[in-house]
């Protein structure tokens, strides 16, 4: 089974819904006994903001770190502050070796760069564990330049089980 098996990558157009989507899974694995490690993305509800960044969130020590600056750099309207996802990252790390699944809230300009998550993304996909995440179409470029290419799924829990149960099928995974 090859490195893109082992990715699914959600493709739907609200970013929110999906993270609500992974939350979902996350918990039907963990009901099952599937140790599922990973961050979640969550908005800030800030007014008057153009980005969205808000907070990655810890799904095994519900650790919420900041990711938006309070004011974007002069030349971009993007709130997206790295050392909030690049410390989220880092927490996260020793998490891996020791799961099933690994969920990432998304592959982004930061991970395109080699910053935020992309560590994690290595990390996991180096210790061979299935990979949960979504990318956005602007950085689906970047994406398949660094996985080599990655099951791509609709954003539903029917397609998220069906790669699951396509990973159990193959071996890849005990749980």
């Amino acid at each position: 089974m090859s490195l893109s098996d082992t990715i699914a990558t959600v493709i739907g157009p609200d970013s929110q819904a999906i993270q609500s989507l992974f939350e979902a899974q996350i918990n039907e694995w963990r009901a099952a006994g599937i140790k599922a490690v990973g961050l979640l993305g969550e908005a800030h509800a800030l007014p008057n903001r153009s980005c969205a960044a808000g907070f990655l969130r810890d799904i095994t020590t519900d650790e919420r770190f900041a990711m938006y600056l309070a004011t974007p750099p002069a030349n971009t309207s993007c709130h997206l502050a790295a050392d909030g996802v690049e410390a989220a990252c880092k927490a996260l790390l020793g998490q891996i070796e020791d799961c099933d699944v690994v969920v990432l809230s998304k592959f982004g300009k930061l991970e395109e760069a080699g910053g935020g998550l992309r560590p994690a993304f290595e990390v996991a996909a180096l210790a061979g564990k299935p990979i949960l995440t979504t990318v956005s179409e602007k950085h689906r470029d970047a994406w398949a330049a660094f996985t080599g290419g990655t099951t791509m799924i609709p954003d539903t829990r029917a397609a998220i089980q069906s790669w699951w149960e396509g990973l159990k099928t193959d071996d890849t995974i005990t749980a």
